[in-house]
């Protein structure tokens, strides 16, 4: 009977593979079909990153390898910390896509529905979380690896045996993030747990703004003890050198098979091999009750966890305001339906803890990095340093906030779904709903970014000409990005879904990150050229912020433009 059960649970997940995979390639044709000239751009910007990465890593790792005995120290290090970093951050993702599959997902309730067993839906809803995850690694690190590899001039063979490593690899923070997923939706409800969360992530902030400062070097130690001072400056990297890390094994074999020692590269692979097959097949096996024992809970509660009152109504007195609408009505110029609107959005957003939670951990990363300034403001003693640090920091906010735009911006009017036709009936009228969405997105995220930015140029101790000058920068990219996010949302919506992962995903919200990415490059590549506005007022330096103004405003006002002209159609 045993062997009956498991060729039907093989049977049923190989049938939601394939009918999962034949719909995908579907509708990657229909994708294609709709525009081959736009489908054509995303391809070439793909393409041209990977060339970019590739030359950017290939003569980095040249320009470290021509130092005589620390280059391979500082790119065996370099390999270390970034799997070990990027351990950390799949298993964020991991858990965040884990926890929106398992318990937020229309097709997993649909499925808890069918005759199908729940290790059965759970093995199928991993395999798909750890796709939507890895693919951005691997797509991120494939130019990096092979830069590695010509520069270490290694055998063909590295290439497939690194490839089958990686594939390795991703599973267990997949596997680390399923069960933390699944832990969360057991128990976020319990008052103790949600303390115990915020206790744990507080602390762990302090830890990292205390225990992460960089340690000074003397200019004696430099000069005669390279090494001494080098492994003093890589203190704070040793910990991805705990053999226990799966990022350890994983740096291990790489470098190994690099070397050309294949006994060790093989213990570290076999390291890597074991502990996948242990926790994979204890996953595989012994998840799928539990998550359906959580799943029963999470749909039986009747409200998410996280939401305080001061952002609800009250529940004993509907009719009393509560904290959102008493903030928003002294904003007295404002409709009180453009209040209304803005309390609903707001709430809406803060309902749904994957999408708040997500702002959270890009901007608390970017927080921390910035508050670290402080600890090496001290060794930046020329200007170009500290300007070119001001421009990374600004281009790393930017990114930032079109990877946020692009995710919670976009899909804003599509999730209005099939009620379109009634907001568009109300008084206020589709033009001033997404007037309003617009100038709401903005002012919220212009409030985090424009902190970032300025907080960043005063622990550079950069004078406030120049604060205000990379102020005035972030304010334009801010209210650009959202205007490129909403006016592509009304030109691609899709008003039949209401998962904003799948919205996203599509045509439009590939399109909205591409061309936000491509503005934020060339925006930067003016400031750049033209000085950053630090230099005399020359010809080129005024050339260069007219034209990073005048980019601005066609790529946010245009989408913008056609957007507001396109809501006829809905309307009639």
């Amino acid at each position: 009977m045993s062997g009956i059960a498991s060729q039907l649970k093989s049977s049923q997940l190989l049938l939601l593979l394939r009918t999962n995979a034949v719909h995908s390639w579907r509708r990657l044709l229909s994708v294609r079909e709709q525009s081959r000239l736009l489908t054509g751009i995303i391809g070439l910007f793909m393409a041209a990153y990977l060339v970019l990465a590739f030359e950017l890593f290939f003569h980095g790792m040249q320009f470290i390898a021509k130092f005589p005995g620390l280059g391979a120290v500082l790119t065996e290090r370099l390999l270390y910390t970034l799997f070990a970093f990027l351990f950390a951050l799949l298993l964020l993702s991991n858990l965040i896509i884990s926890y929106t599959n398992l318990f937020r997902n229309r097709e997993t309730a649909f499925l808890l529905t069918l005759p199908v067993s729940s290790q059965t839906i759970f093995r199928w809803k991993f395999i798909e979380s750890m796709i939507l995850s890895s693919w951005a690694f691997l797509f991120l690190i494939a130019p990096l690896l092979a830069a590695f590899g010509l520069v270490r001039e290694v055998p063909w063979h590295f290439y497939p045996v690194t490839v089958l490593l990686i594939g390795l690899f991703i599973i267990l923070p997949c596997v680390f993030g399923s069960a933390l997923a699944i832990a969360i939706g057991r128990h976020l409800d319990r008052k103790n747990f949600q303390i115990l969360v915020i206790l744990l992530a507080v602390v762990l902030l302090a830890f990292v703004a205390f225990w992460w400062k960089t340690n000074p070097v003397d200019d004696d130690l430099l000069d005669r003890r390279t090494l001494e001072a080098l492994d003093k400056l890589l203190a704070k990297t040793r910990f991805t050198l705990f053999p226990f890390l799966p990022s350890y094994a994983l740096s291990g074999a790489v470098l190994q098979w690099a070397e050309g020692v294949t006994r060790s590269a093989v213990f570290f692979s076999a390291v890597l091999l074991s502990n996948t097959l242990f926790f994979g097949s204890l996953a595989f096996t012994r998840f799928g009750n539990i998550f359906y024992d959580t799943a029963s809970a999470v749909q039986s509660r009747s409200g998410g966890a996280f939401q305080f009152n001061f952002f609800r109504a009250r529940k004993n007195d509907s009719a009393e305001p509560g904290f959102l609408e008493n903030l928003f009505g002294k904003l007295f110029w404002l409709q009180p339906d453009t209040r209304a609107l803005a309390v609903k959005d707001m709430r809406m957003f803060w309902r749904d803890t994957t999408q708040w939670g997500q702002s959270v951990m890009f901007f608390g990363l970017l927080g921390a990095y910035i508050i670290n300034l402080r600890n090496f403001t001290h060794q930046l003693t020329s200007p170009f340093w500290i300007h070119a640090v001001a421009f990374l920091n600004l281009g790393a906010c930017a990114f930032n906030l079109a990877s946020l735009t692009t995710r919670f911006v976009f899909p804003q009017f599509s999730l209005e779904g099939r009620r379109l036709w009634i907001v568009g009936m109300s008084p206020m009228g589709l033009e001033r709903i997404v007037k309003t969405k617009y100038w709401l997105a903005s002012a919220l995220s212009l409030v985090v970014t424009l902190l970032l930015v300025t907080l960043s140029c005063y622990l550079l101790q950069m004078p406030w000409a120049d604060v205000a000058f990379f102020g005035a920068v972030v304010t334009v990219m801010t209210f650009t990005l959202n205007g490129l996010a909403v006016g592509l949302g009304v030109l691609y919506p899709n008003v039949k879904e209401t998962n904003p992962n799948k919205i996203v995903s599509g045509f439009g919200g590939t399109l909205c990150f591409v061309l936000s990415s491509v503005y934020i490059i060339a925006s930067l590549t003016l400031l750049v050229a033209g000085g950053g506005g630090f230099q005399s007022h020359t010809g080129l330096t005024v050339a260069c912020i007219i034209g990073f103004v005048v980019l601005s405003f066609v790529i946010g006002w245009l989408p913008m433009k056609w957007g507001l002209k396109r809501l006829g159609n809905f309307e009639a």
